[in-house]
C-alpha cells in the first residue's frame, strides 16, 4: 500500500479528515458494546446491503455481533501469541476472518472467493490499482468476496473482508499510516479498467481518541464507487481497525436502493466481529 506517512496524527489536514469520520466510530463502539483491491490481499474494497444494522441503522436485517470489545474492553495484547511463521499467521488469520452468516443473512459467497494469499495490493504513482507479491511486513493476509443479490428493485451489493497479519504492532500500525496517506495522495482511484472510486477521504483515530474506544487503532475511508457494468455514483466504505500485529477490514459498495446507514450496518457488523475475535485470539487473558 502506497509510501509511508508520518504516525503522529497531529496534522491539521489528518485531523480535519478524522472529523468527519467520526460518524461511523459511533456506530461501531455502539455495535461492539453490543454485543484492495477486490480479490488482492488487504485494502480490497468491496460492498454493502440493505439491512438494518446495530444500534438502529436502517432498511434489513444484519446479524447481531457476539462477544464485546466496549472502550473499557480493549484487553493488553498477551505477545506470546504473536504467531512468529507464516504458517502460525494463517492459521491465526483462518480464526479470525468472517464467513458470510458473520455479516448478514442475505449475505452470500461471491466468485472467486479468497484472494491469492502470496498477492498484496499496491496504489501506484497514478492512483491505479496493482497487485505485487507480499512485503517483507506481512505474513499473511486474505480477502474474502461476498454479495447480496440483486432482489425488488435493489442493486448487487458487495461486500469484502479483509484479515492481515504482521510480525508486530508496529508494523500494523504502519499499515493504517500508510492507508491515510494513500485517500491524501489519490481522493480518486481506479481499481480495474472500468471500476473507479472518487471523491474519497478518509480519518485515523488511535484508542481513545474521538469515539475510539474498541480499537488500537481505527480507519475509515469514505466515496463513491462507479462501475461500466454496476453505474453509479454508489456509496462506498472502508473500515479498518487494528488489534496488536493484526488489521481487520470490512469494505462496502452500494447499489441503487441501498442507504448509508445500511452500508454503514453491514460494515461494522463486519469489522466489529473480526476485532473481537482478534482480541480473543491474542489478548491476555482477565485475571
Amino acid at each position: 500500500m502506497g509510501g509511508q506517512v508520518d504516525r503522529s496524527r497531529g496534522n491539521a489536514v489528518l485531523r480535519a479528515c478524522g472529523c468527519a469520520a467520526a460518524g461511523l466510530f459511533l456506530i461501531a463502539g455502539c455495535t461492539a458494546d453490543g454485543s484492495p483491491k477486490d480479490g488482492a490481499a488487504s485494502r480490497t474494497p468491496a460492498a454493502s446491503g440493505t439491512t438494518s444494522g446495530p444500534c438502529g441503522a436502517g432498511g434489513g436485517t444484519a446479524a447481531a455481533p457476539s462477544g464485546g470489545s466496549g472502550s473499557e474492553l480493549v484487553p493488553e495484547l498477551d505477545e506470546s501469541k504473536q504467531p512468529k511463521t507464516v504458517a502460525e499467521a494463517r492459521d491465526l488469520l483462518g480464526r479470525i476472518i468472517v464467513a458470510e452468516q458473520a455479516i448478514g443473512p442475505d449475505v452470500v459467497r461471491s466468485t472467486p472467493f479468497e484472494s491469492d494469499p502470496g498477492h498484496w495490493p499496491v496504489l501506484d504513482e497514478g492512483c491505479v490499482w496493482q497487485t505485487a507479491s507480499l512485503p517483507p511486513d506481512v505474513l499473511a493476509t486474505s480477502t474474502r468476496s461476498f454479495h447480496i443479490p440483486a432482489k425488488d428493485g435493489r442493486g448487487r451489493v458487495r461486500i469484502n473482508a479483509t484479515v492481515t497479519v504482521h510480525h508486530n504492532r508496529e508494523e500494523s500500525g504502519w499499515e493504517t499510516a500508510r492507508a491515510m496517506e494513500e485517500v491524501l495522495r489519490c481522493p480518486g482511484q481506479k481499481l480495474r479498467e472500468g471500476e473507479e472510486l472518487k471523491n474519497l477521504w478518509g480519518g485515523a483515530f488511535y484508542q481513545g481518541e474521538q469515539m475510539n474506544g474498541w480499537t488500537e487503532d481505527a480507519f475509515t475511508e469514505t466515496g463513491e464507487y462507479v462501475s461500466a457494468r454496476d453505474g453509479g455514483p454508489h456509496l462506498y466504505t472502508w473500515s479498518q481497525a487494528q488489534f496488536g500485529p493484526v488489521t481487520v477490514a470490512i469494505s462496502a459498495k452500494g447499489a441503487t436502493g441501498i442507504t448509508r446507514e445500511a452500508i454503514n450496518a453491514f460494515v461494522v457488523q463486519g469489522t466489529s466481529r473480526m476485532m473481537v475475535q482478534a482480541k480473543q485470539e491474542l489478548g491476555k487473558a482477565a485475571g
